[in-house]
Protein backbone atom coordinates (compact mmCIF):
# COMPACT_ATOMS: atom_id res chain seq x y z
CA UNK A 1 0.00 0.00 0.00
CA UNK A 2 1.09 3.22 -0.59
CA UNK A 3 1.53 6.05 1.60
CA UNK A 4 -1.06 8.18 -0.08
CA UNK A 5 -3.35 5.27 0.09
CA UNK A 6 -2.39 4.97 3.93
CA UNK A 7 -3.16 8.30 4.55
CA UNK A 8 -6.03 8.57 2.95
CA UNK A 9 -7.21 5.27 4.56
CA UNK A 10 -6.23 6.95 7.97
CA UNK A 11 -8.68 9.97 7.54
CA UNK A 12 -11.12 8.02 6.45
CA UNK A 13 -11.07 6.05 9.85
CA UNK A 14 -10.36 9.58 11.86
CA UNK A 15 -13.76 10.89 10.24
CA UNK A 16 -15.66 7.45 10.86
CA UNK A 17 -14.38 7.52 14.80
CA UNK A 18 -13.33 10.94 15.36
CA UNK A 19 -13.05 10.25 19.71
CA UNK A 20 -10.93 7.54 18.65
CA UNK A 21 -7.27 8.98 19.54
CA UNK A 22 -5.49 5.92 17.59
CA UNK A 23 -6.76 7.39 14.52
CA UNK A 24 -5.40 10.48 15.02
CA UNK A 25 -2.38 9.40 16.48
CA UNK A 26 -1.46 6.63 13.39
CA UNK A 27 -2.41 9.49 10.92
CA UNK A 28 0.11 12.61 13.20
CA UNK A 29 2.38 8.99 12.82
CA UNK A 30 2.52 8.44 8.95
CA UNK A 31 3.02 12.44 8.34
CA UNK A 32 5.94 12.92 10.49
CA UNK A 33 8.17 11.65 7.91
CA UNK A 34 6.60 13.43 4.68
CA UNK A 35 5.32 16.73 6.09
CA UNK A 36 5.98 17.84 9.51
CA UNK A 37 3.65 20.51 9.93
CA UNK A 38 0.55 17.80 9.06
CA UNK A 39 1.97 16.05 11.66
CA UNK A 40 2.44 18.90 13.89
CA UNK A 41 -1.04 19.56 13.65
CA UNK A 42 -2.70 16.00 14.23
CA UNK A 43 -0.40 15.91 17.50
CA UNK A 44 -1.34 19.49 18.85
CA UNK A 45 -5.19 17.79 17.64
CA UNK A 46 -3.93 15.14 19.72
CA UNK A 47 -3.10 16.76 23.25
CA UNK A 48 -5.73 19.14 23.04
CA UNK A 49 -8.77 16.97 22.76
CA UNK A 50 -6.99 13.58 24.06
CA UNK A 51 -4.93 14.61 26.93
CA UNK A 52 -4.66 11.32 28.61
CA UNK A 53 -3.20 9.53 25.21
CA UNK A 54 -0.03 8.70 26.74
CA UNK A 55 1.70 7.38 23.71
CA UNK A 56 1.19 10.22 21.68
CA UNK A 57 3.53 12.34 24.36
CA UNK A 58 6.82 11.08 23.46
CA UNK A 59 6.50 12.09 19.43
CA UNK A 60 4.64 14.81 20.08
CA UNK A 61 7.68 16.07 21.89
CA UNK A 62 10.37 14.53 19.57
CA UNK A 63 8.54 16.32 16.42
CA UNK A 64 8.17 19.96 18.57
CA UNK A 65 12.49 19.03 19.06
CA UNK A 66 12.92 18.70 15.91
CA UNK A 67 10.78 21.81 14.12
CA UNK A 68 12.80 24.02 16.42
CA UNK A 69 10.20 24.29 19.07
CA UNK A 70 12.27 23.62 22.34
CA UNK A 71 9.47 25.14 25.17
CA UNK A 72 6.48 23.24 23.30
CA UNK A 73 8.58 20.00 23.10
CA UNK A 74 9.99 20.73 26.92
CA UNK A 75 6.22 20.75 28.19
CA UNK A 76 5.60 18.16 26.31
CA UNK A 77 8.00 15.85 28.14
CA UNK A 78 6.94 17.50 31.14
CA UNK A 79 3.35 16.27 30.70
CA UNK A 80 3.56 12.96 29.02
CA UNK A 81 5.95 12.23 32.04
CA UNK A 82 3.63 13.82 34.49
CA UNK A 83 0.91 11.50 32.76
CA UNK A 84 2.63 8.40 32.97
CA UNK A 85 3.27 8.95 36.81
CA UNK A 86 -0.50 9.54 36.96
CA UNK A 87 -1.40 6.36 34.84
CA UNK A 88 1.43 4.48 36.66
CA UNK A 89 3.26 3.45 33.45
CA UNK A 90 6.43 2.62 34.39
CA UNK A 91 7.76 2.06 31.06
CA UNK A 92 6.11 4.95 29.41
CA UNK A 93 7.80 7.11 32.26
CA UNK A 94 11.32 6.16 31.49
CA UNK A 95 11.40 5.92 27.83
CA UNK A 96 9.75 9.90 28.48
CA UNK A 97 12.39 10.54 31.02
CA UNK A 98 15.35 9.71 28.74
CA UNK A 99 14.13 11.05 25.76
CA UNK A 100 13.67 14.54 27.84
CA UNK A 101 17.21 13.90 29.42
CA UNK A 102 18.70 13.60 25.42
CA UNK A 103 16.74 17.22 24.22
CA UNK A 104 18.34 18.74 27.77
CA UNK A 105 21.55 17.95 27.38
CA UNK A 106 21.31 18.57 23.15
CA UNK A 107 19.35 22.07 23.98
CA UNK A 108 21.86 23.58 26.54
Amino acid sequence: MEKHDRVKELVTYMEEEPDNPFNIYALALEYQNQDKEKASFYFNKLLREHKSYLPCYYHAAKLFAELGLPEQAESTFVAGIQLAKTQNNTHAQRELENAYFNFQVEND
